[in-house]
């Protein structure tokens, strides 16, 4: 009997969150495949090779993992964390120095053996150069504001300007990097109808309670 894993019902609050209104959540530790790299996202053969490695290893899991355990489960979204060693940087979309790690959460099934082996078998079969870089680990984001944007990636800037308002707002400071969660295929939807989860780690300011 085939067993279902419902990862995008279970991480509803994280991964489908309200487009009206921002909202703050606490965000578990989970395990990632991860590539680090750097350059603009829309010119950068590295970051191409990122997105490519990593579903190529996310679907190579999936179907070891349903064929050798019985257990089924949906490749999660395409996620970002995104920020630059001069931050002037990234707030002026200086995006030749933009530095970022490529990630796909995974569910508790998946173990670093298993990576491992998902890594070598996509590396024989299509030669992908950036596999070598991708590691698996656990990331603990914590407390984050969020909201579910619409729109073209290049109009973020306002909608992210008002997250950060918002948190200042609820007595907070920003912590860790800009994340993106990338709901939408961009290869199949039009620019306006994107949907974005824009979320950015927070802690509570010093001296306020």
């Amino acid at each position: 009997m085939l067993a279902k894993l419902d990862l995008k019902k279970d991480l509803k609050y994280l991964y489908n969150p309200s487009a009206k209104a921002f909202g703050i959540v606490d965000v578990p530790p989970m395990d990632f495949l991860m590539i680090d790299g750097t350059g603009d996202p829309n010119t950068a053969p590295e970051y191409k090779d990122a997105i490519e490695a990593l579903y190529s290893v996310a679907y190579t899991l999936k179907f070891a993992i349903k064929k050798g355990q019985g257990v089924d489960y949906p490749v999660m979204a395409l996620e970002g964390l995104w920020w630059a060693d001069n931050m002037a940087a990234f707030m002026t979309s200086d995006r030749e120095n933009w530095r970022w790690t490529m990630m796909i959460m995974q569910p508790d099934v998946v173990t670093a053996d298993m990576v491992a082996n998902a890594i070598h078998e996509a590396q024989a079969k299509k030669g992908l150069p950036a596999v070598s870089k991708m590691r698996f680990e656990s990331f603990h984001e914590g407390t984050a504001a969020q909201i579910m944007y619409f729109g073209p990636y290049k109009d973020e800037g306002p909608t992210i300007a008002r997250l950060h308002a918002f948190i200042h707002e609820q007595g907070g400071e920003l912590s860790g990097k800009h994340h993106e969660i990338y709901i939408g295929d961009p290869r199949r939807a039009a620019p306006e109808k994107l949907k974005t989860v824009i979320r950015q780690p927070m802690h509570k300011a010093a001296g306020k309670r």
